[in-house]
């Protein structure tokens, strides 16, 4: 049977009418994957809900019937280096990876997702439009736009859909250097036709996303996920889960959050509660005793990382009568400093105390998210992450504890975007790993290594564009970047420039046309609250 087989639909998908547009929607990554991604999810329904689009879907590993002559290929981007799998996919569909050297019968290309939102530039050459933003707020009216100029030329159609809100077309946006390596001069419109800068789309209604498709094939077998809040309101300065997604917004508990879940555990009874911040639903107590009523006894629930001073007892058991083990929480340090730093609001006894409800609760574990190279870090900082983990260890004994850790990276659209990645993290790490496993607290690190590409990535430009396509000739390992490099030196700037210098507040961005939610002179003002810490 295949995967698409498999799959219960929770909505009504359109018959096409005769002259639909014929689109493919990919997820550049494997089938298990892409279709355990909400996002992915929502905006194939949305589209296969339109009479006037016909859709089939492409993953990696697996692709429904292909239209032979596409309009419209989508690709739903939530990984940096899934990049690699975008080039693969255009290449097998035999479309020109670069939108330049596309001609008047190949497809338009659109991209969306969190990446693309963030920093669409080191990938700008490869994609004709990209949307910025909700899917709610852009999907439908990029395709009013459309099939208003379906019929005219690849130049009109570029700038008729330019002056859709939210829409992103990187060919008519001129960029120019201050040298080959130096930093960017500015960024204009090509003419005063195209608008000087592209706003992100926030949808701002209280209905959010739910499972459109429930399936024993995807990431977590038989999943129905339900969004419960958008955006987190601690905004933690290094956050682009944070400051991308503003404001945050949580679900109508009775309009519409428990109407979904009803209509979830229809088909299955595996219920993920996603959000970066769940447990600050204003009525998330409400939605605990909701599902801890006798019907729901079979039913198992996951929850993504929740706040620490909301793990209370009464989370933890049910949790654990809903068959989940375990918890997940960000505390990033047990540095009270770096804590202040990066807008942490918590203190150690908090974390203390929600590791002893944990196990008051019955849960078995708590995996801690911690980061390390956060500016103004210092060495005793880290120290004191060891012997917070000491005493949760102290006061909560038998409770599994994991530590995993990444190295800081800056992100486009918050206040440590300025910042760059400290290559003595690399050595934080290893300090970590040291102390803690001799200690029988399982860490967990994410590679160094990795963190310097996705923070190239993420800070980068289009003169990454040849890179990029070097390091997939060259076979995407580590070593591949440093050749490519090697190869285009003089033609861009050095590694170094992209990854660890700390750039000057007045330097141009390479997003600096495209608005996120939070003017500059807002974050400036949140990274010198950071700075007063230092």
């Amino acid at each position: 049977m295949s995967a698409f087989a498999a799959e219960t639909l929770l909505f009504e998908p359109a018959t096409p009418v005769a002259d639909a547009i014929p689109v493919i929607f990919s997820f550049p990554n494997t089938y298990t994957i892409g279709i355990s991604s909400l996002g992915y999810q929502i905006i194939w329904a949305m589209l296969a809900q339109r009479a006037d689009v016909a859709v089939a879907r492409l993953f990696t590993d697996t692709h429904e019937p292909l239209p032979r002559h596409p309009e419209l290929v989508g690709f739903s981007m939530s990984w940096e280096l899934d990049y690699i799998n975008i080039l693969a996919l255009l290449s097998q569909l035999q479309i020109p990876a670069r939108a330049g050297d596309r001609q008047t019968n190949d497809p338009l290309i659109f991209g969306g997702g969190t990446v693309l939102t963030a920093n669409p530039e080191p990938f700008a050459a490869f994609f004709d439009v990209i949307l910025l933003g909700d899917g709610e707020e852009l999907l439908d009216n990029f395709l009013d736009a459309y099939q208003a100029v379906r019929h005219a030329d690849r130049a009109a159609q570029l700038r008729a859909l330019a002056q859709v809100p939210g829409v992103y077309v990187p060919s008519l946006y001129a960029v120019s250097y201050e040298g080959d390596a130096g930093a960017i001069a500015q960024i204009e419109p090509i003419d005063a036709d195209i608008p000087a800068t592209v706003a992100k789309q926030t949808y701002r209604g209280n209905t959010l996303s739910t499972s459109t498709v429930v399936t024993p094939a995807a990431a977590w077998e038989n999943i129905y996920m339900v969004e419960v809040v958008r955006s987190c309101p601690e905004m933690c300065r290094f956050c682009l889960a944070s400051y991308l997604t503003l404001p945050f917004r949580s679900a109508s508990m009775t309009g519409s959050l428990l109407p979904a879940i009803a209509r979830g555990l229809e088909v299955t009874n595996r219920l993920g509660l996603l959000g970066a911040s769940v447990t600050q639903h204003p009525e998330f107590d409400d939605l605990l005793d909701y599902l801890a009523k006798p019907k729901f006894d079979d039913l198992r629930v996951s929850l993504a990382s929740v706040r620490t001073n909301t793990v209370t007892e009464k989370l933890a058991r049910l949790l654990t009568a809903r068959e989940t083990h375990s918890i997940t929480i960000a505390v990033e340090s047990g540095s009270e400093r770096l804590r202040q730093i990066v807008n942490k609001k918590l203190t150690n006894d908090e974390i203390i105390q929600a590791a002893i409800n944990a196990k008051a609760g019955g849960l078995k574990a708590i995996k801690f998210y911690g980061m390390v190279g956060v500016p103004g870090e210092a060495p005793a900082d880290v120290e004191q992450t060891v012997a917070m983990l000491q005493a949760v260890k102290k006061a909560a004994p038998g409770l599994r504890l994991t530590l995993g850790c990444s190295t800081f990276v800056p992100k486009s659209h918050t206040p440590f975007q300025w910042f760059g990645v400290q290559p003595v993290a690399k050595q934080r790490l290893q300090s970590l790993q040291k102390q803690l496993r001799s200690q029988g607290i399982d860490f967990r690190p994410e590679s160094y290594n990795w963190s310097v590409i996705q923070a190239l990535i993420s800070r980068g430009d289009r003169r990454l564009t040849p890179l990029l396509e070097l390091t997939r000739d060259f076979g995407d390992s580590l070593g591949s970047y440093k050749r490519a490099f090697k190869a285009l030196r003089g033609q861009l700037p050095p590694l170094d420039f992209y990854v660890h210098q700390d750039w000057p507040t007045a330097q141009v961005l390479p997003w600096q046309h495209l608005q996120g939610p939070l003017p500059v002179p807002t974050l400036q003002k949140h990274l010198a609250e950071a700075q007063s810490h230092f």
